[in-house]
């Protein structure tokens, strides 16, 4: 303060002087001064504690400096170099007399005379805000530091952060360092001129590369960074789920063991699993890869129906034996007098990709049915069902990995004649199966824990007996038009003839009356809704008004053994039609019925009907526990009738995809090298070839 001036009629003035000293004065009236926000006394400095966690990265005597700094900085402000200071201070230190400016000054010309490099007001100056802004940490003296992106020219850098998004995407497959400095220096010549900028020499690009891609999570596999990608933005918060059933997650994943197809064809299994959030409880499927509409009929199914106990199992097995309260639920359900020890629910939600066969009408409509919350997840983006996904890491661990053909999760795993191991047929791997998903409710899991025992892994039927009092039972059991609801459905009209869909025409007494009729359902143009066995193609099921019909394949007495739509499919692609569509249907019978006799007689097969055969054989069917079929009543073609041929919705599951390849030549020789190695006997299987090692991120 320069100064008060009083005697003036707009009343008290204060003159304040710059603090630099140049000379420039600040006129303010007191009232508008008193009234600023911005003003009050001057506070002393506050009290930093140490850090000392920072403090003990740097040597000692980098310490010792700091510690003597802040000394000197709080000599400078108050007076005093320790907090609390009393009696007399020195009088270039006083702030009663001196002003800041004049105590900075002071401060410098006292340390340049104790030998002091380098200090000035300036130097001084810049202590104080460091303190004030890290308190000792600020006072550490630092090295400087720069990284590779600062020391690299900027236009490069400019360069990778453009093109290494677009190499890394989703779509695109690994590629090599050398291949992206390549493109790095196209993409300058484009931007800045031919040649007017020079990549780096190719050990610093590719350290510039890791430099770059580091920041952007580029780097790693392909698997890697796509899981990076498709990972949700932290902070984790984990799926929770206080009822069994409330939170159910569905996958389909190739098992990874070869196995005994039929007639010593080898190949994978594809298991089709759901897991309980609440339980951990875990139930799968196991068919030949390419998971159909019927695998998510079936897997519902078992949730909601107790597991018999099979001939063998060992009897603490059994629900009676485990931690289950069995009497009770036995009382409320007789289903499980004789069940295995393995929980049973009726799912609230299920989660699903967005893989065809889970996000498909049919799936959605029998969720539906049967009062189901269906919930696909973002596409690719495994860690949404992260439960499920996990779970195939453990059937690898405790189920796999002990079995013959065991191939590895992948190809830089497998043995190199897994193929020639003596390998498991389906029905055994079916039996291992069944008996390994009762063992895995006994098996404690990690992320199971009790609130009062939470340094106890329980297992999933522990935590099932857990819940079950506060969550209750109610016994959920499958009608005949249960199961149909859960079967695809597809929507067909009735004509003269009959419902005709995928080469075959399905013909009964029930439809009498509707023929021709239009269904009511506006939204799809008046069809009528039909379900169908993939498994079990002799029979379908349309809903009329009085309910679920049961209508039969004309053809069912022309054809003497059970088959599926693998074989039908085959059929289609191999027999040329040369009539009309009743003929040619006709011949697709008789043709079947010559196939399905050469199979059961062990004939000569070519490699592609053996390996028909042998997808049908471990397919198997989904058993629907009432109506069946009484050939009696199926009615004779009726090739005379005219009716309306629906085209194959080319979105079913059933409908045959594109002729793969015939069976033999037109020489008579096999097709492909696997019917070639064929000819000699044994069974074949095609390895993946090992990619070339390269140091490319991504």
């Amino acid at each position: 303060m320069a100064g008060i001036e009083g005697a003036m009629a707009s009343g008290v003035r204060i003159w304040l002087a710059d603090k630099e000293e140049d000379g420039s004065l600040a006129v303010f009236v007191l009232s508008e001064l008193l009234a600023d926000p911005g003003f009050g006394p001057a506070a002393s400095p506050r009290l930093r504690v140490p850090q000392v966690g920072l403090l003990a990265t740097v040597p000692e005597e980098q310490q010792l400096r700091a510690f003597d700094l802040e000394r000197h900085v709080r000599e400078v402000e108050t007076g005093y170099s320790a907090p609390g200071g009393k009696g007399p201070v020195k009088p270039q230190y006083d702030p009663t007399s001196t002003t800041l400016a004049q105590r900075e000054q002071a401060k410098a010309d006292e340390l340049t005379a104790q030998g002091w490099q380098q200090v000035s007001r300036a130097t001084v100056r810049r202590w104080r805000a460091r303190y004030h802004a890290d308190g000792v940490w600020g006072l550490v003296k630092k090295r400087g530091s720069s990284t590779r992106i600062d020391r690299a020219d900027p236009r490069v850098v400019e360069a990778l952060r453009a093109l290494l998004p677009e190499a890394a995407l989703r779509s695109r497959s690994r590629g090599w360092k050398k291949r992206m400095r390549r493109e790095t220096q196209w993409w300058l010549d484009a931007q800045h001129g031919e040649r007017t900028l020079e990549v780096p020499a190719k050990s610093t690009f590719n350290k510039l590369l890791d430099a770059v891609e580091e920041p952007l999570g580029l780097q790693g596999t392909v698997t890697q960074r796509r899981t990076r990608a498709s990972r949700p933005a932290p902070p984790f918060r984990p799926t929770l789920a206080l009822r069994p059933g409330e939170i159910v997650m569905l996958d389909s994943t190739p098992l990874d063991v070869l196995v005994i197809l039929d007639n010593g064809v080898a190949g994978r299994l594809e298991a089709t699993t759901g897991i309980d959030v609440a339980t951990r409880s875990l139930w799968g499927v196991l068919r030949p890869t390419g998971s159909k509409l019927t695998d998510v009929a079936v897997l519902l199914a078992q949730m909601m129906t107790p597991m018999v106990m099979r001939p063998g199992w060992d009897a603490a097995l059994s629900m009676a034996t485990s931690v289950v309260p069995h009497d009770r639920l036995t009382a409320a359900d007789e289903r499980l007098k004789d069940a295995a020890a393995r929980p049973v629910i009726v799912p609230e939600t299920i989660v699903v990709d967005q893989g065809k066969v889970f996000v498909s009408p049919a799936t959605r409509a029998a969720c539906e049915s049967l009062g189901i919350s269906l919930q696909p997840v973002p596409p690719a983006n495994g860690p949404a069902k992260g439960h499920v996904e996990r779970s195939y890491g453990s059937i690898n661990t405790d189920f796999c990995q002990w079995l013959q053909g065991f191939t590895g999760s992948n190809v830089s795993e497998r043995g190199s004649r897994v193929e020639q191991e003596r390998l498991w047929t389906v029905a055994e791997i079916q039996a291992l199966w069944e008996e390994f998903l009762v063992h895995w409710h006994h098996r404690p899991h990690e992320g199971l824990r009790h609130p009062l025992m939470p340094k106890k892994a329980l297992t999933p039927n522990q935590m099932w007996a857990a819940l079950l009092p506060v969550a209750g039972y109610v016994p959920v059991p499958l009608s005949t038009e249960d199961f149909v609801e859960l079967l695809p459905v597809r929507w067909q009209p009735i004509t003269d003839a009959g419902i005709r869909f995928d080469y075959r025409t399905y013909d009964g007494a029930c439809l009498n009356g509707h023929r021709g009729q239009d269904s009511g359902v506006r939204s799809r143009n008046g069809l009528w809704e039909v379900h169908y066995n993939p498994y079990d193609p002799v029979r379908i099921w349309v809903r009329l008004p009085e309910g679920f019909c049961e209508v039969a394949w004309i053809h069912t007495t022309s054809v003497g053994l059970p088959f599926t739509h693998h074989v039908w499919e085959h059929l289609c692609k191999v027999v040329e039609r040369t009539g009309s569509r009743e003929e040619h249907e006709a011949e697709l019978a008789l043709a079947l019925d010559r196939f399905l006799k050469r199979a059961a007689r062990k004939e000569k097969l070519s490699a592609a009907e053996r390996r028909v055969v042998a997808k049908s054989r471990a397919s198997g069917a989904v058993p629907v526990p009432a109506g069946e079929l009484n050939v009696l009543d199926v009615p004779a073609p009726s090739f005379g009738l005219a009716g309306v041929y629906a085209v194959p919705d080319l979105d079913d599951d059933t409908v045959p995809d594109a002729y793969d390849g015939g069976d033999e030549g037109e020489d008579g020789s096999p097709d492909n090298e696997l019917e070639a190695d064929w000819s000699g006997g044994g069974c074949h299987v095609l390895g993946d070839t090992e990619a070339e090692e390269d140091p490319w991120l991504p």
